[in-house]
């Protein structure tokens, strides 16, 4: 519409140049005329207005123009028009149509482009010197192909960039372009010809000299004639360099969040940090780590107090078997402290270096291997990363390139910045974890037995396999306990979670249990006992969590626990569970068997029972104890493991160390996910030819008996050695049952790895040691039973009674 709103014309438009308007009725007169009409056209408003339109028309109007005037929508089309002098004018118009005075609808035309008679030509010459203009300073270049795909008009931007460079052949202050990306909108158009359909690509191109490439938005789009046929296109190149340089930064920053850090190993860390470089924007990388890092000891904050001494945690390479590389890895690398890595690593700020740089070739005249390796492969540009987390050095990331021609520039040292403070802080975890582990894995194994104790009664054989690096060390553990009369109690027990603070449980467990076993308690009180200690563990840990105002929730502290007693006299063992998976047993023909146990719940849960079951183990039968990593994992249940550990042992034949081999080999991964304790026992039974049993009256005259049948057992057993000590400890012992004991009595005498001398009387009062005093008369023999033996000490049985047992260590064992 024209800029100015006078309505000295007829029609009511705004007259006094501008755009060519006019209003055309529903009957086709003009009832409207602008001035920009009049001097397209060369009629004043009063000339046309009034009458048709169709007068004005030197041409019909094309047949998709008719066929879009019914619809009443918006239409454009190039119309051929009549001008005063007789003329006709080429115009595109476009038309709207709008409400007009009186509430009548019109039809608004507007002309947007024309080409007039010989006497406007210094109008049009102006038009298309506007329109040049604006063509050659478009920001973008733009490109017109006809039907069969050659370029009929270009705008001067797009021009440049179809040209291709030629060293030596422009001129000084040429900008650089692109080698020549004809060929590829070539293709494009083509495709757009054949199809009808815009095509819009991202183009990257390689310069020349050895430039970084640059990316263009290609858009080819169809032109297209009023009937809707493909009569050519245009093609639209956009350069989008910097932006699809900073989504390509991105996507290696986010792949790096991925790639870097999937284990918690410090060396693995390092290689998939190197790998991710090679892979993206360098030719070889190198890291090195402080040698504190690289074993996951603890690296001080502030400057290292070594930057000479290194150690290569990874090299990789674009070429076959890194042959850049001076160091391997696990060597240590050594610098010197005036050297710029050695400068950049006390700065911590990252560095890039040109190898011409005279810093950098003066280090390199004094290292005469890396001199000639920079020389042999052409190394030209090299960053330098330091490694840093939570303020504290770890290392260097060393990013070379020599295969790639162009140099790094600063967005290569952002980029491999911000990908290497990834890899530290990955890293710095790794390193934390593996001191953890060292420490509770070191915790662990000093808490669990080191070897089985020797007895009469059990071979025993066992293996602790700590969970893989992601898991962490737990609380697993066993023990094997000797105990009164011979006996051997076998403990396997699990606590909840892992790392250091399960290992100090699991230890605090274990201590308590060989406390509660040398009370001599039953099975089942043991666990009872033992679940009374974890609640009062897990208060503890409530009001530490909470500062003393009130216990946090129970369930914090948990664990499972299997104890079985074994009796070499008796062949029996008495065992009970807390929600433990029962043991494996095998007799002597091979059977294999789980027996049915009392479950019993976890330890601390707390106010339920615990139950023990009675098995008669024949000689030679093994028990197999374990926890749950051993059957249970990820990919099966524990019903599957317990199977695959029925399989294992139905051929457990051979000695025990090749039995763990081959339960462990056949149930277990080599990275376990969970900690894993096994222990596996082969019974024997002690017989009447190492066993000698008295039953005395209670009559102070059979002490002297029951000292003449221990001398002739003992010289019988050929242990005469021992026969007068044991013959003063069964007197002692002989006399308190009688005086302050009751009826009935029973001497025995057991022959094992030690010499037992055991009394059982029916008072369930346990005897205290005491030192008596000058004029007492009693108080004196258990004070010299406890002086003459290795141990003694009391138990009492189910029936209400008790017994007092010694022990005299053999010269030869036996």
């Amino acid at each position: 519409m024209d800029s100015e709103n006078s309505s000295d014309h007829k029609g009511g438009l705004p007259r006094g140049g501008g755009t060519p308007t006019a209003s055309i009725d529903s009957r086709g007169r003009v009832v409207g005329w602008s001035s920009g009409a009049r001097d397209l056209l060369g009629y004043e408003a009063d000339e046309v207005v009034g009458r048709g339109a169709s007068e004005l028309l030197a041409a019909k109007l094309p047949l998709s123009t008719l066929a879009r005037l019914p619809k009443g929508t918006e239409w454009g089309d190039t119309l051929v028009l009549r001008h005063r002098d007789g003329y006709a004018v080429d115009a595109a118009v476009w038309a709207v149509r709008q409400r007009g005075p009186g509430g009548r609808d019109v039809w608004t035309l507007y002309a947007v482009n024309s080409l007039s008679s010989p006497e406007a030509e210094d109008h049009v010459s102006a038009h298309v010197a506007l329109r040049e203009a604006a063509l050659s300073q478009l920001p973008v270049a733009v490109a017109v192909h006809d039907s069969g795909g050659s370029m009929v008009g270009a705008n001067h931007a797009f021009l440049r960039l179809m040209v291709e460079q030629r060293p030596g052949h422009d001129p000084p202050d040429a900008e650089p372009r692109l080698d020549s990306p004809h060929d590829h909108v070539t293709r494009f158009v083509l495709r757009v010809l054949e199809t009808g359909k815009p095509v819009q690509q991202e183009l990257s191109v390689a310069s020349p000299e050895g430039r970084r490439p640059r990316t263009w938005s290609v858009l080819v789009s169809p032109v297209q004639d009023t009937s809707g046929r493909t009569r050519g296109a245009t093609t639209t190149l956009s350069d989008i360099t910097d932006a699809a340089r900073a989504r390509w930064r991105l996507a290696v920053v986010n792949e790096a969040s991925v790639r870097i850090g999937t284990s918690l190993e410090v060396v693995r860390t390092a290689e998939e940090l190197a790998e991710l470089a090679v892979n993206r924007f360098a030719d070889y990388v190198a890291v090195d780590l402080l040698d504190t890092v690289y074993s996951g000891g603890e690296s001080k904050p502030g400057s290292p107090a070594d930057t000479t001494a290194m150690r290569r945690a990874a090299n990789r390479s674009v070429i076959q078997g890194c042959p850049e590389a001076v160091f391997a890895p696990g060597d240590l690398s050594l610098f010197q402290a005036t050297s710029p890595l050695s400068h950049a690593l006390v700065s911590g700020r990252p560095a890039r270096f040109d190898v011409d740089d005279p810093e950098i070739a003066a280090w390199l005249s004094t290292r005469p291997l890396q001199s000639w390796n920079a020389r042999a492969f052409g190394m030209h540009s090299a960053l330098f990363i330091p490694i840093r987390a939570r303020e504290t050095p770890l290392g260097f990331a060393l990013f070379v390139r020599h295969r790639t021609p162009e140099p790094f520039d600063d967005d290569d040292l952002l980029l491999a910045d911000e990908i290497t403070a990834r890899a530290a802080v990955c890293i710095d975890n790794a390193r934390r974890y593996t001191r953890e582990r060292l420490t509770s894995l070191t915790l662990q194994r000093s808490l669990l037995p080191r070897r089985a104790p020797s007895e009469a009664a059990l071979d025993v054989a066992s293996r602790y396999l700590p969970a893989g690096a992601q898991a962490g060390v737990g609380g697993d553990w066993f023990d094997v306990i000797p105990l009164s009369g011979a006996r051997v109690a076998l403990v396997v027990g699990d606590v909840v979670g892992h790392g250091v603070h399960a290992s100090a449980t699991m230890g605090r467990l274990r201590t308590a249990v060989r406390t509660l076993a040398d009370v001599d308690l039953s099975p089942e009180e043991l666990l009872t006992r033992l679940d009374d200690l974890v609640l009062r563990m897990d208060r503890e840990e409530g009001w530490d969590r909470d500062d003393g105002d009130a216990p946090a929730s129970a369930g914090e502290v948990g664990a499972t626990c299997l104890y079985a007693v074994y009796d070499p006299v008796s062949r029996r063992c008495t065992v009970a569970r807390a929600g433990h998976p029962p043991p494996a047993l095998v007799r002597p023909d091979g059977v294999v068997q789980f027996p049915d146990l009392p479950a019993g719940p976890p330890l601390g849960l707390g106010g339920l029972p615990f139950e023990s079951r009675v098995l008669d183990l024949p000689e030679d039968s093994l028990i197999a104890l374990y926890t749950d990593g051993l059957v249970e994992s990820a990919d099966h249940d524990m019903d599957a493991g317990i199977g695959r550990l029925r399989e294992a042992l139905s051929d457990a034949h051979g000695p025990l160390e090749q039995i763990c081999d081959k339960v462990v080999a056949d149930l277990l991964p080599d990275a376990p996910t969970d900690d894993v304790a096994l222990l596996i026992a082969r019974t024997y039974a002690l017989d009447s030819s190492h066993v000698a049993t008295w039953d005395l009256p209670a009559d102070p005259t059979v002490v002297a008996h029951a000292r003449k049948q221990t001398a002739e057992r003992l010289e019988a057993w050929g242990l005469e050695e021992v026969s007068f000590v044991a013959e003063l400890v069964v007197s002692e012992l002989v006399t308190n049952a009688i005086r302050y004991g009751g009826a009935p009595i029973q001497l025995r005498l057991i022959r094992g790895h030690a010499l037992i001398l055991e009394v059982t009387d029916a008072n369930s009062t346990a005897p205290h040691l005491r030192r008596a005093r000058t004029f007492d008369e009693g108080g004196r023999g258990l004070l010299l039973v406890a002086q003459l033996t290795d141990r003694w000490g009391t138990r009492h049985s189910m029936s209400g009674g008790k017994t007092i047992w010694a022990e005299l260590r053999l010269a030869d064992g036996s």
